[in-house]
């Protein structure tokens, strides 16, 4: 820690701001420093009372010192000044310039030397100063680039996301879709089947009802009339010859239906009839206006003919 103090003391930065620099920035880097101390240039130091009530003694104490020492050398062997870096062949005045020389290169080969180690120049100062600056500006550059791939990445990575969500969500809305579809085929399909019932059932009660027609002539020829002396009068439109009713169906919406029967269905085939074909599925009643009836229970097993709704008749929906 040292050595970085008194390298940049060399290059011309105050020794209390230095020292303040290795506080603040709390590095060993040599550049970490320089940049606290070129971008905190306007940072007050307080300095102690005490370093300028001591300047004068270390003033006054010096000639003697240099007196002492001169005296010394004339007598004694010359002292070693530095120490050299046998790898490289730089000098350093302290062991704590060589340990940072060493971390730093990897260098283990070092000795003595008498050489005394000069103090910069000005120019190397400002060359040194240079270097640091262009180290530190590549450094800035470096970190912005590396911001701006960091960001690009963020950003390209929230697009995916965002594209994953909205295809997650046309998936979603997809299968919704196709869900809906297949409940409307399969509702469409249930009321095909009902309405097929309800014609198997309506042709099925066709014929037995014609079965049961043929059986019941087939009775009545055979037995003798003892009243073939005094026929009968006949009862309204019994001698009338149709096979088949055109029914004229009034709904209670205002719409009609226009279809034909034959002559022996009964009523509950006419009931069934409206009940497919209309669109409400409450119950309702079935009544003829002139002349005005409404047709019970015990009608709807009766054919048309003996109904007298043939062979055309006008028939209305009457809710319940």
């Amino acid at each position: 820690m040292a050595s970085i103090i008194d390298t940049l003391v060399e290059m011309g930065f105050p020794r209390n701001r230095v020292e303040l620099a290795v506080s603040k920035s709390n590095s060993k880097d040599i550049e970490a420093v320089t940049e606290w101390l070129l971008t905190h240039e306007e940072d007050e130091v307080s300095t102690p009372q005490t370093q300028t009530a001591t300047l004068p003694q270390a003033a006054e104490s010096e000639p003697n010192e240099e007196l002492a020492a001169l005296a010394t050398s004339s007598q004694e062997p010359a002292a070693a000044k530095s120490i050299r870096c046998d790898d490289c062949g730089k000098l350093f005045k302290n062991q704590s310039e060589v340990e940072f020389h060493a971390a730093k290169s990897g260098h283990e080969n070092f000795s003595e030397s008498t050489e005394e180690k000069k103090p910069l120049t000005e120019e190397e100062k400002r060359e040194q100063l240079e270097k640091i600056e262009a180290k530190l500006k590549q450094r800035r550059l470096e970190r912005e680039e590396r911001e701006k791939q960091e960001a690009l990445e963020r950003e390209k990575k929230r697009i995916r996301s965002g594209k994953d969500m909205l295809e997650a969500k046309q998936r979603q809305a997809d299968l919704e879709m196709k869900k809906i579809v297949e409940a409307r085929k399969r509702e469409k399909e249930e009321d095909r089947l009902a309405r097929q019932r309800v014609k198997d059932q309506i042709e099925q009660d066709r014929l037995a009802r014609k079965a049961k027609s043929a059986s019941e002539s087939h009775e009545n020829a055979a037995i003798p009339n003892p009243t073939t002396s005094t026929p009968a009068a006949p009862t309204p439109k019994a001698a009338a010859n149709y096979n088949e009713v055109r029914l004229q169906i009034r709904l209670a919406d205002g719409q009609q239906l226009i279809t034909k029967f034959g002559a022996k269905e009964p009523l509950s085939a006419v009931r069934c009839y409206i009940q497919m074909n209309r669109p409400e599925a409450t119950p309702f009643a079935l009544m003829t206006l002139a002349p005005r009836k409404v047709f019970t229970d015990e009608d709807y097993e009766k054919p048309l003919d003996v109904l007298d709704l043939g062979p055309a008749a006008v028939l209305v929906v009457q809710k319940l």
